[in-house]
């Protein structure tokens, strides 16, 4: 529960400062009266954590506020969108805060009142309420700020949160509101988003990382300073004012980057970057970062392959930079980043810096951006979890620069093909797409597009889309239209099929909703709800069948909570006897010796001793046990968050029962290491080795070692020893 002794005077504080020195005296009184309103409404009412709403509200206004710098219009909605929900005629007070604020505010409430309709724990990707989610944030900029902001100040406070709400926002957050906020700019924001959600989903890599930052904080400190020395010195000579600072990757960045590479820590080595900030006059910036580049690269090697330009010409969020990549001291790359103070505060504020310079430019291309959005998750043959992976890879990704034959400049994901570049000019275009010319040569629509080329597309009325150009199309428009086009009499089948299954749903008098389909579509391994449709319409499947199938099956498994209350009634009384219940806490109990027959360990994560752990409650096998990090937590908890059990360990191990683990080993693949290393494993007391697998390449070897250890200490003491011995690189614990 959150503490009740928040501050509130103090937060009041730093908003009345802020608002008094940033606004207009209108602007400020308008948002003191909304403050004024928000306290009287919410003062009193308090959230299921124990929070007031007022200070929930007064924290999201502070990140709109001091964090974002968001005009008045958004703080004012940050304040008061707690207020219409306790409001029994919502659209009487609408208009009359539309009277008083202005209809921009209502604008931003109404978003929030289609995010707060969607039941949260129903907001899987293959649901209709992840697409309206999805349509609402895409339908306003401000809506979307204004909720990035509310998702943060959850965020901050997610350790005062219930487990199952934990893994619920956080998941919510990594897969939506953080790349949100990176292609709107936010860069500081996405990186903490996702930091919190590393924090939260696998607290014992954060922590690890953390601490060999603070280990190595003194030695970067040198290197630095041994590094601007001599670009300080001839700044100063030719006169530029500016600002050098060092900056660390997050936490989050380097994480991901040991995990893709399969490398430790130490095998890291751009973790930090050196930025210099010039304050420079606006006609003359270009100039100043461009002769500060060449300052650079005259006392260090530049590497040309890793020149970024978004000088010349920005990122389509407004992202201006000069990167570099050079050899610095010791041999040891470094990044430099050359931007002026303009530059710098659109890449820390985002698209809310773009208000304060000529009057919003650069916010075209993020509107442009949210229509392409809204017009993907209008198309009905949209797959939701295609649609989510495309989203998150084309807002991470570098961008591409490429221009039409009247010399419009086109930016697209890199790796784009020439057919990707047609559907981005027109959905006709790109379907009769037969090849184009790039810089005068003939290309086929296979062609990979490269930085600056000049494009034209040739068409025939003859060409159709065929099955194989989804193997190389990238962009997610290019996708989406060529699956459109294949799908057409496909679609037709899936609406018949539809109806023929509404109709009979209704007859027999049964629910028709997304989690009864899901079940129908698991049960016959189907992976998308028109196959399904379409297979009812061709007589694939007998309807009969599903019917049979519903009666038999999904009925039994109901969407009610599953409680320790009524877990009796859900699992059967011979069952819930079985079970050890902590009643002060309604703590699922698991018994160290695994000698409960009700429920079982999971294979795909293999919980040992010590592993925080939840009980997922499975139709045929009772409960199974999973870790709170297995790879499969949060599609279980998007699908069957009602199947979610709250679980601890009894204790210690005192019979020193074996759990099953995983570790995975990189190394340098010389004389025998493979049979060192499992002579280290089999010397460890306690540790009984199962199997041991190892493939070698370019002179590394990987691995993985499954082992027996009684808990998650002996599994962390095995793991150190082999990180320390000879040839190893890497060692981790591996899922499964």
């Amino acid at each position: 529960m959150i503490p009740t002794n928040i501050n509130i005077k103090e937060l009041e504080l730093q908003l009345h400062n802020y608002c008094l020195n940033r606004l207009t005296e209108e602007e400020y009184h308008k948002v003191e009266k909304a403050r004024l309103e928000a306290h009287e409404i919410l003062s009193e009412k308090t959230l299921p954590d124990g929070e007031s709403y007022y200070s929930h509200s007064l924290g999201v206004a502070l990140i709109a506020s001091l964090e974002m710098r968001l005009a008045s219009d958004s703080i004012i909605a940050s304040l008061l969108h707690n207020t219409v929900k306790m409001q029994e005629d919502q659209q009487k007070y609408l208009s009359k805060i539309e009277a008083t604020y202005g209809a921009t505010v209502v604008t931003i409430l109404n978003g929030f009142i289609k995010i707060n309709s969607l039941a949260k724990d129903n907001i899987a990707v293959q649901s209709d309420n992840f697409r309206r989610l999805m349509m609402t944030l895409s339908g306003d900029i401000r809506v979307i700020l204004v909720k990035i902001a509310d998702q943060l100040r959850d965020m901050r406070n997610l350790h005062y949160f219930p487990e199952e709400k934990k893994l619920l926002f956080a998941h919510e957050t990594n897969y939506l509101y953080a790349p949100f906020a990176h292609r709107l700019g936010l860069y500081k924001i996405n990186s903490e988003l996702q930091d919190l959600w590393l924090k939260t989903i696998h607290p014992e890599d954060y922590d690890y990382i953390n601490k060999q930052l603070e280990k190595s904080g003194s030695f970067r400190e040198n290197f630095v300073s041994e590094f601007v020395k001599p670009i300080e010195k001839k700044l100063l000579e030719k006169g530029f004012k500016f600002e050098m600072k060092a900056r660390s990757k997050s936490i989050y960045s380097i994480w991901n980057k040991m995990k893709k590479k399969k490398v430790d820590f130490e095998d890291v080595h751009d973790i930090f970057a050196i930025r210099i900030i010039l304050d420079s006059l606006l006609e003359e910036e270009k100039s100043n970062c461009w002769q500060v580049f060449s300052i650079v690269t005259e006392h260090y090697q530049t590497n040309p392959n890793r020149l970024r330009d978004w000088i010349s010409i920005p990122k389509s969020n407004g992202y201006e930079s000069l990167h570099t990549t050079v050899l610095g001291p010791g041999n040891r790359w470094v990044e430099v980043q050359i931007r002026t103070e303009r530059m710098n505060d659109m890449a820390e504020n985002g698209l809310a810096a773009h208000w304060r310079y000529k009057g919003g430019k650069g916010s075209a291309n993020i509107d442009d951006w949210l229509k392409s959005v809204k017009e993907i998750l209008e198309n009905p043959e949209l797959n939701p979890f295609d649609f989510i992976d495309e989203f998150k890879t084309n807002v991470y990704e570098d961008e591409l620069f490429v221009f039409t034959p009247k010399g419009d400049l086109k930016k697209l994901r890199a790796g784009s093909t020439l057919l990707d570049f047609a559907y981005d000019i027109h959905s006709q275009i790109g379907d009769q797409c037969i090849g184009g010319l790039v810089n005068g040569k003939k290309v086929s629509i296979k062609h990979v597009l490269q930085n600056g080329d000049h494009i034209s597309i040739e068409t025939s009325k003859n060409q159709k889309p065929k099955l194989d150009w989804l193997d190389f199309a990238v962009t997610t428009k290019a996708k989406s239209r060529i699956k459109v086009s294949l799908n057409e009499e496909q679609r037709k089948l899936a609406e018949h099929g539809k109806e023929i299954v509404k109709r009979k749903f209704k007859n027999w008098k049964i629910d028709y909703n997304d989690r009864v389909v899901q079940e129908i579509l698991d049960h016959y391994k189907i992976k998308l709800s028109k196959d399904f449709y379409a297979d009812i319409a061709l007589e694939k499947l007998d309807i009969l069948d599903i019917k049979n199938f519903i009666n038999q099956k999904i009925e039994k498994d109901t969407e009610q909570e599953v409680t320790i209350s009524n877990i009796e009634t859900l699992l059967g009384e011979d069952i819930a006897q079985n079970l050890n219940i902590d009643g002060s806490d309604d703590f699922l109990v698991i018994d160290n010796n695994i000698t409960n027959v009700v429920y079982k360990l999971s294979k795909c994560c293999n919980p040992i001793l010590g592993d925080d752990i939840f009980g997922f409650v499975t139709i045929k096998e009772g409960i199974k046990i999973h870790r709170k990090s297995c790879p499969n937590a949060p599609q279980m908890l998007e699908r069957y968050p009602y199947r979610m059990l709250k679980a601890k360990w009894k204790g210690e191990n005192n019979t020193k029962k074996a759990f099953q683990a995983s570790i995975h080993v990189t190394g340098v693949d010389q004389s025998n290491i493979v049979g060192e290393i499992s002579q280290l494993v089999s010397k460890e007391v306690g540790v009984q080795m199962t199997s041991i697998s190892f493939d070698s390449g370019n002179g590394q070897i990987q691995g993985v070692i499954k082992v027996f250890v009684h808990d998650l200490d002996h599994l962390d003491f095995l793991i150190k020893k082999l990180r320390n011995a000879k040839g190893i690189n890497s060692v981790s614990r591996a899922d499964g």
